[in-house]
């Protein structure tokens, strides 16, 4: 395996989310551009791109440290830290690191940064510990989250900000949705067993791996016996409480997960919609995987009613609303360094439209679940206490605000009646 072509391709993905760019979306633009990286390489190259984005505040604070004035260059910046990674939190032969990210530097400048790049690689090693036991006199080295951020989470969740910040930067599990049309948890459990693959129950239907496999290693995968998807994900449905011959409209239905455990719980019509054909796409293909071939899918604007609605009103409706995505760090770790304090707002802003609009198409008596994957109050209670102020008719019948831990991404859930 190239470690060289890794780190190479690793640092060019820190480079581009540092100018503000979706790290999925780097990487996906990277896989393409390079159809000749072997599955090892994949490996490699993702592990360093979200480790450098998890242990950001760290490896720059530790790099700063070695340093007499910052560095300019934000190639030479992004080499360094990839090999920083690596050296502090991996496996690899250190001198080959080493090696590596000194000959990638090289090509920078013909060449003007080689020493430079040797001598900061071979110090890092030699000072390890001791930068290491530096980091825990910042907060943003110590805790790998922006200080606005983690100011923020001390405010908003005082007793719980530390257990939030430490498991947010952890690695996400591989957690299983057993489709109960075929299964439970139990049975399931023994599926896996079979194959030499260890985990957890975490209920009737849910189900934790010890480590993450490829889904092609999941026993009955392709067959719809099972469905990744976050514990904390899978708390939707339950809340919404699909029931047989009800209209259900999930607003915001992309990847589909949700929309697949809500007919996997009650045989209902349920209309999809996403403004992305891509990811629509992947509704369809979530669903058809599963068996469902009867749901009705859109390519829409959820805000945008005269792009998609017939006049017929449903009985619920799941609106999994666009947010800051603040809840899921551990799988998303570019989003701490992206996001600035005035989104959780502007994004709050944005929710509003799509809420009012969702409620129109609500039957009287029927229910609406409010769903983010934030942290943020401005998205979660305060989207909720001013939605009820605007709407004399709705009403909050249960809210649950999710935090992240190991076994879940943090999410917020409110479920809200529309009175008869």
């Amino acid at each position: 395996m190239s470690m060289s072509l890794a780190q190479q391709l690793a640092a060019e993905s820190i480079a581009a989310v540092a100018k503000g760019r979706n790290l999925q979306d780097v990487l996906a633009a990277i896989r393409a551009a390079h159809p000749e990286l072997t599955a090892q390489e994949l490996g490699a190259l993702q592990d360093i791109a979200y480790g450098c984005q998890r242990y950001l505040g760290s490896l720059k604070y530790m790099l700063a440290q070695m340093l007499k004035k910052p560095i300019g260059n934000p190639q030479l910046e992004s080499l360094l830290l990839a090999a920083l990674y690596q050296l502090n939190h991996t496996r690899n032969a250190p001198h080959a690191v080493v090696n590596e990210a000194v000959e990638n530097i090289a090509k920078i400048g013909r060449g003007q940064y080689r020493s430079f790049a040797n001598a900061i690689l071979r110090r890092f090693l030699r000072e390890k510990e001791q930068l290491n036991a530096q980091c825990r006199r910042d907060d943003t080295a110590k805790y790998n989250f922006p200080g606005w951020w983690l100011d923020y989470m001390r405010q908003a969740y005082p007793k719980h900000w530390h257990n939030i910040v430490t498991a947010a930067n952890g690695h996400p599990p591989l957690t299983l949705r057993i489709n109960r049309r075929h299964g439970n948890a139990e049975g399931y459990l023994e599926k896996l067993a079979a194959e030499g693959i260890a985990g957890k129950v975490l209920d009737e239907y849910a189900v934790i791996l010890d480590e993450a496999v490829p889904v092609n290693r999941l026993p009955g995968f392709s067959d719809g016996l099972v469905s990744v998807q976050d514990f904390g994900a899978q708390q939707a449905a339950y809340i919404l409480k699909p029931a047989d011959g009800e209209r259900i409209l999930d607003a915001c239905a992309a990847p589909g997960g949700k929309s697949g455990h809500i007919l996997e719980l009650a045989n209902c019509s349920l209309t999809a919609l996403d403004i992305d054909e891509g990811r629509l796409k992947r509704v369809a293909d979530n669903l058809s995987r599963l068996g469902f071939q009867t749901a009705s899918l859109h390519r829409a604007d959820a805000a945008d009613l005269s792009s998609w609605y017939d006049g017929n009103p449903f009985d619920a409706v799941l609106a999994d609303v666009p947010c800051t995505a603040s809840g899921v760090t551990k799988r998303n770790p570019d989003i701490k360094w992206l996001r600035r304090p005035a989104d959780g707002g502007k994004t709050a802003r944005q929710q509003e439209t799509m809420l009012d609009n969702l409620w129109s198409v609500l039957k009287p008596g029927g229910r609406m679940l409010l769903a983010t994957c934030s942290l943020f109050h401005e998205e979660n209670d305060g989207q909720l206490q001013r939605f009820l102020r605007r709407h004399p008719d709705a009403a909050c019948t249960e809210s649950l605000t999710l935090l992240p831990k190991h076994t879940q991404d943090g999410f917020y859930y409110a479920l809200i009646r529309k009175q008869p």
